[in-house]
Order: C-alpha cells, then structure tokens, then sequence
C-alpha cells in the first residue's frame, strides 16, 4: 500500500465492511457500531428472503427463534409484533413477507447505515487491510470484512438435473412467484421443507406438482412444546431454537462448545440435525392433494418428451415421469468458490474443512475468524465449525456477539481518525 503517510488514515477506510444484509449482515452491523466501530453494510436488506423465496411462505421457526440481534435486545421480533399489532405467540407461523418487512424495520432502526449497493470483489492488501471494490466503481478499504452472503450462493442442484436447460429446470431459489406455473406440471424434487411447501404453495397456485423423494416415507415435525409445561418435564425436554431435548438443547445454547468437537463429529450434527421433515402445519395443505413418488430419485433427465416441449424423468424405480418444468429443492452446499467477490489469491489463503460429502466450509475461530486475519464468514459457511444451530436465523445473536469481540480486539492495533475506540453510549432509537 501506497500514497499515505504513517500514522494518518484515508477517509475511505473504515474498521470493518460486512458484505451483505440478511439476518446475519444486519445483526453484526448493528453490533458493531454501537461498539463504536466505523462500519459500512453493503446489500439490499432481506433480499434472499424477498428474491429468492416463494410468495406465501411460512417460515418455519417458531417465533422466538427468529430475532435478529442487538446489543440490546431492543429490536427482537417481539417488539416489532408489538409495534404492528401481530400476533406473537407460540405455533403461529410467519409469513415471509412479514418477515422480510421485520428486516426492514429493524435496517432502519437498529444497523442504521445499509448502502443497497453490491461488493464484486474483495482483495487482500496486506496484513488486516482490504480493498472492497462495489459495482459501480467506488473502492472502500476494511481492516476487516464480514461475509454473510447467506445461502443462494450455495443453491445445489444434483446430477442429472443440474444439465437441463434453464427454462426447465431450476432450483427452488429462482422462483419466488409460483404462479407462473397456474395450469403446468411442475415436478419437485426433494424430501424437506423447501420442497413439500413448494409442492403445496404449487397446488394452490392451481399448478400440477409431483413431488420425487428419496426417502422412503415423508417425515413430518411434530406440534411445537406447550409454553407452560411443568419444570421438571422442561428440565428433561428443554425447547431450542434446533427442536425440544437436551442434545437439541445443547447445540443450540452452546455452539461454541461445539467447534471444540471433531470436524467428523461437527459435519455428523448439522447433517443429521433437523433433517429434511415438513412442518407440522403443513401436513394438511399437502397430504391426499399431491402425488408422490417416495423411494425415487432422478436417474435421467432429458428435455423434452413424447407430448411435446418440457422435461422427461426416468426414475431409479423405473417410473417416467414427463413435467412442463422441474424445481429441484434439494438444499444448499457450501462450496467458497461460488463466492466470486473473493479475489482468487485471498480465496486460497482461507483454509477449509472439506467432507467426503464435497461440503467444504471454511476454518474459523471462535471469533468466526478465517485463516486470513480480519476474514470472517457467518451463516452456513460457519456451520461446520459452529454447528447447526449456524444454518438458522436464530443464529445471528450467537454469530453477532462473537464477531464484534473479535473485531473490537483488534480495532486498537491501527490508527484512527477519532476517539472510535472510548465505549459509546448506546441508544435505542425511539419507534
């Protein structure tokens, strides 16, 4: 680095950029600058939630397992239904659209400051020191970055669905309006949530959906824990943000002792941890309405067949099955080389915990600390290290906490432009 005098700092260098602005993006921003740090948050809020998710959706986390975090807790989901007159209460499902309106309303008043602009590319520039170039130009240097980019990112579609042509096949990510498909046959595939509500918001839509799963009978998650149970029964089954029980319990309330597991035994919980199962709320809007092939997966893809334009699957089990389109909800896998804004030489300095699975998320400290110091990455590339708990919104407290201590560590190791560094006083911005 070049063009500026020791001791003295560019204006357009900040303590930190946090690339993105879901939960994850938003709560951090929030952290970290009633820590009184410099912050810049790049991205559209919520925009996975609003772009990437079909009209209709009902989130399935319970309420209180869907917060965004502030170091004061003033903005939690709660607060927000009490600001709008919602119903707040246990077994009430969200709608997306209200939950993508809860991320505005805490953007506006709790991480203040979201530039609904794009990073295309982060480079390394020396030790704790990067260059964010944004999409139309202009080149913000970090001492730290925070990737949150969620998950779209890492969108997986398997073979042989992943060769079909894009107007006839995509994965459940693409289409947030599923009434374009009003009178088509659209075959779904997957066994969880995405792909069973993808199937019944199909249906509704007055498509045709068929569902393929692997799995050999549908599971379903049980009726949410009654919130006045006795003590001894909570003692014994606990509720978490990760289901009811105490292994459940313990991974939701204690990621950090997680990371101090095994990488085998890390990648064996957040695969087998909440596996694919629809809601209980849902099992009537999909049962009896849509066909199912259970068993099945796609052992051929072709684009068009005897009737016409459209896709033809032939399943393990022998079955053909010819759709107008194909929606593949089989999930997300992480895989940092379809982060692109990463410059290639900063991409391989990050180390990376690689599954026999081909999942391969990054190496990270109890901090959420790269192998690059001042790198850090959040949500579902941190659960390998964290745990499941990571894969949810009700990981952005966790997240958030951690983050902003290893981010304030390190904010007295370079020069600043003021008394950034004296504890601000924190202020709850009246509603």
């Amino acid at each position: 680095m070049t063009g500026y005098q020791e001791g003295t700092v560019p204006e357009d260098r900040v303590d930190v950029v946090v690339v993105g602005a879901g939960p994850y993006g938003l709560s951090i921003a929030a952290h970290a600058r009633a820590a009184g740090l410099s912050v810049r948050n790049f991205g559209r809020p919520m925009s996975a939630w609003a772009e990437h998710m079909p009209r209709g959706m009902l989130l399935k986390s319970e309420v209180w397992a869907s917060h965004l975090s502030d170091p004061l807790g003033a903005y939690g989901y709660d607060k927000y239904c009490a600001d709008h007159n919602l119903p707040y209460a246990y077994g009430t499902p969200i709608p997306v659209e209200t939950f993508v309106a809860y991320g505005h309303w805490f953007a506006a008043l709790a991480a203040d400051g979201v530039e609904p602009r794009t990073v295309v590319r982060v480079t390394g520039m020396g030790e704790r020191l990067f260059e964010c170039e944004l999409e139309d130009g202009e080149v913000v240097q970090a001492r730290a970055v925070v990737v949150a980019v969620g998950v779209v990112p890492f969108a997986f579609t398997p073979e042989p669905l992943n060769a079909l042509p894009a107007d006839v096949a995509g994965h459940a990510s693409r289409y947030p309006d599923l009434s374009a498909f009003a009178g088509r046959r659209v075959a779904v595939v997957g066994a969880g949530q995405s792909a069973i509500e993808t199937a019944a918001l199909l249906s509704e839509a007055d498509a045709r959906p068929h569902l393929i799963a692997r799995t050999g009978q549908l599971a379903w998650n049980d009726l949410p824990l009654p919130g006045d149970r006795s003590w001894p029964v909570r003692l014994r089954r606990p509720q978490s943000a990760l289901g009811s029980g105490l292994r459940t319990w313990g991974m939701s309330r204690m990621p950090g002792a997680v990371r101090r597991l095994s990488a085998a035994r890390r990648a064996h919980l957040v695969r087998s941890t909440l596996g694919p199962a629809g809601a209980w709320w849902l099992r009537d809007r999909f049962e009896d309405i849509v066909p199912v092939s259970l068993g099945a997966t796609v052992a051929d893809a072709q684009a068009g067949h005897a009737s016409g334009s459209g896709v033809q699957l032939k399943l393990n089990t022998g079955e053909f099955i010819e759709a107008d389109h194909v929606i593949s909800a089989t999930g997300y896998r992480v895989d940092l080389d379809r982060v692109p804004l990463l410059d290639r030489e900063l991409r391989d300095r990050v180390l990376t915990i690689s599954m026999p699975s081909g999942v391969a998320g990054p190496r990270l400290s109890s901090a959420f600390e790269s192998a690059v110091p001042g790198l850090y990455f959040v949500g579902l590339p941190a659960a390998l290290s964290f745990g499941p708990l990571l894969r949810f919104v009700a990981g952005a407290a966790f997240t958030a906490r951690r983050v902003n201590g290893g981010l304030t560590a390190h904010a007295s190791d370079f020069p600043s432009r003021g008394p950034r560094h004296a504890a601000p006083e924190v202020r709850v911005k009246r509603r």
